[in-house]
């Protein structure tokens, strides 16, 4: 941990020399360099990873509300009405004697400051027992907060009548026949993984009248097949489980910030191959929905991004972002929009997990919908959310729910996810809204009143964008660290680009006692090195009419695990199937090994420059 702190200091001294030197003024200051090198030797990387991010916070709420206030900054001398720290900086921002922010602001003043105070928010540090074990408690917390939740019988009745005008024909449209369910991406509850998915063991009871083992899990050949009787024994093996006796979502917390882990649940294998059917029908439906469509995304984030980039020049709307957002749709009103389409409706109840197993070993009954870790959770908490921000825009105008009205005031919602854009003036109406329905406006990330607007990993303030570069990772020790080198020469590359020259070079260095000399390469070659238009040749390919260069290139690892049978069959037909991936090169390939998911190789080959 010393040497992290060590190395991110380095940086950090770097990186405030490089935001310093892209201001249009003088604002480098000796004391500010000083300050962070104390702090850092006393408070360890919290002060780059928690404090400096804590600091970014305070200034996007002064400019939020106005004026600094005595709430803000305080674990930072003050010198007038605004901190000593980086006070070269903030006094283009703010008044030094009011606190008021300058009727006329440049950005690269804003986007300055926030570099030097974001660039660690994000790294990827595992946070302290003490962290995660409030992490776990909150997580508790949410969950029993539903049993104090309740509605009003009209307020449940607007919900009925909208969700129907909504969401009706959606659900309605669903053909259950032709979802195409497939094995997700990441972990399992029961800790299994690869091919040794497609040897089913267990088969939970509620899932068998709308998702029948066979053919959703096997091919309908299995029960055609009689001359191969011996092969019929892959299905007796599968234990068809009682609700009572289903796997917990496994309930883990993974590196988000030093301050707050992620929540994660994972689902057992059957729940999240039967959600990844809905999921893939879901996303492709709702972003054709001609109530939705270009409103509610879930692949495209360049809509809400560019909205929240208008929206800092106009004013005109405002951004929303929302805490502990999917823990918490009560799952009563996440199936309640679709009460008038019941086969739909059914079907999310029975993919959905009703019981979570924490780190603790305590196992809790779940009253939310689904967590982040359900294929389900992203597209039912962006319809959730997307059906209450039309609700209050109607009940803010005291317009009667009606297909005609719905539709006009939906035309002025975006949602991706839990990042929601709604007209600034009404911000307030669908804030209290939202957290009528359980939701918790998050206050400090959502922007109404000023000229800062943040959505979809876009910030924004008067019309430019002032998002800062991250450090994702720490620092690589040797060669075997292929996640962390990666991450640090993607870090490096960008700012390069951002003309954050000093620091991107100190990275780069740091690399290359690691890897060697590194290539200058275009953005578009598989080779790790620099970006650049002029690139490195060092050969030409008479064969192949090309250049290249030999450089370190990334690639997945992959684990040994032959897969034969019906359960082969099934994965050449899910893979045939799935449209959101290319087919394989090989099946035969595919059916002798699996790609390791988060694992990653370094090798060093000739490819192309470009």
């Amino acid at each position: 941990m010393k040497s992290d702190a060590s190395d991110l200091l380095e940086i950090a001294l770097c990186v405030y020399s490089d935001a310093c030197a892209q201001c249009p003024a003088e604002v480098s200051d000796l004391r500010d360099l000083m300050t962070i090198k104390a702090r850092v030797e006393k408070e360890g990387i919290s002060f780059l990873t928690i404090t400096l991010p804590d600091f970014c916070k305070d200034v996007e709420d002064a400019l939020e509300v106005g004026s600094v206030s005595q709430s803000h900054f305080r674990s930072f001398r003050k010198r007038g009405a605004i901190p000593a720290f980086l006070q070269g900086m903030l006094g283009h921002i703010f008044n030094r004697e009011t606190g008021v922010p300058h009727e006329t602001i440049d950005a690269t003043f804003v986007r300055a400051v926030r570099q030097v105070c974001r660039f660690f928010s994000k790294v990827r540090i595992p946070c302290s027992p003490q962290r995660v074990s409030r992490a776990i408690n909150r997580f508790k917390e949410v969950e029993h907060g539903f049993s104090k939740f309740s509605l009003s019988p009209g307020e449940m009745a607007n919900f009925r009548l909208l969700s129907d005008i909504l969401w009706t024909n959606l659900g309605r449209s669903i053909d259950l026949t032709r979802c195409n369910p497939r094995h997700g991406p990441g972990a399992t509850a029961e800790r299994i993984s690869g091919n040794r998915k497609y040897r089913w063991q267990r088969w939970h009871a509620r899932l068998e009248p709308l998702f029948p083992l066979v053919p959703t899990a096997y091919p309908l050949a299995i029960l055609r097949d009689d001359t191969q009787f011996e092969r019929r024994e892959e299905i007796k093996n599968v234990t068809i489980v009682p609700e009572e006796e289903e796997q917990p979502v496994r309930v883990v917390f993974v590196p988000k910030t030093l301050k707050t882990p992620r929540v994660i649940a994972i689902e057992p294998v059957c729940m999240q191959y039967t959600q990844q059917a809905l999921r893939s029908v879901l996303y492709s439906s709702i972003e054709r929905y001609w109530l939705t469509a270009g409103h509610v995304n879930f692949r495209d984030q360049s809509i809400n991004q560019q909205k929240a980039l208008d929206a800092s020049r106009s004013g005109l709307a405002a951004t929303l972002d929302l805490s502990d957002a999917s823990d918490r749709v009560p799952r009563d009103l996440a199936l309640e929009m679709f009460w008038n389409a019941p086969v739909f409706q059914e079907a999310l109840d029975v993919t959905r997990s009703r019981s979570a197993r924490l780190p603790t070993g305590e196992v809790i009954h779940l009253k939310k919908f689904a967590s982040m870790g359900s294929a389900l959770c992203f597209p039912i908490e962006s319809l959730y959310f997307y059906t209450l921000c039309v609700l209050a825009l109607l009940e803010s105008r005291k317009l009667p729910i009606t297909p005609r009205n719905a539709f006009i005031v939906s035309r002025e919602v975006f949602v991706y996810g839990d990042d929601l854009i709604v007209p600034a003036h009404e911000a307030e109406s669908v804030s209290d809204c939202l957290q009528k329905y359980n939701c918790k406006v998050n206050k400090h990330k959502s922007f109404w009143t000023g000229k800062f607007r943040e959505s979809c990993g876009l910030d924004a303030f008067a019309g430019e964008q002032v998002t800062p570069v991250y450090l994702r990772r720490t620092l690589p020790r040797n060669r075997k660290q292929v996640p962390e080198i990666l991450s640090t020469c993607a870090t490096a590359n960008l700012l390069a680009k951002a003309g954050m020259m000093q620091t991107a070079t100190l990275l780069f260095g740091k690399l290359e006692r690691i890897l060697g000399v590194l290539p200058y390469v275009s953005s578009t070659s598989q080779a790790l090195g620099r970006v650049s238009l002029v690139v490195s040749a060092q050969r030409w390919d008479s064969q192949l009419h090309r250049y290249e260069v030999n450089a370190y290139v990334a690639g997945i690892a992959k684990r040994s695990d032959r897969l034969s049978g019906y359960a082969a069959l099934q994965k050449v037909f899910i893979e045939a199937n799935n449209p959101d991936e290319p087919l394989p090169p090989s099946y035969e390939e595919r059916l002798e090994f699996y790609s390791l998911r988060g694992g990653v190789t370094l090798k060093r080959r000739w490819v192309p420059v470009s």
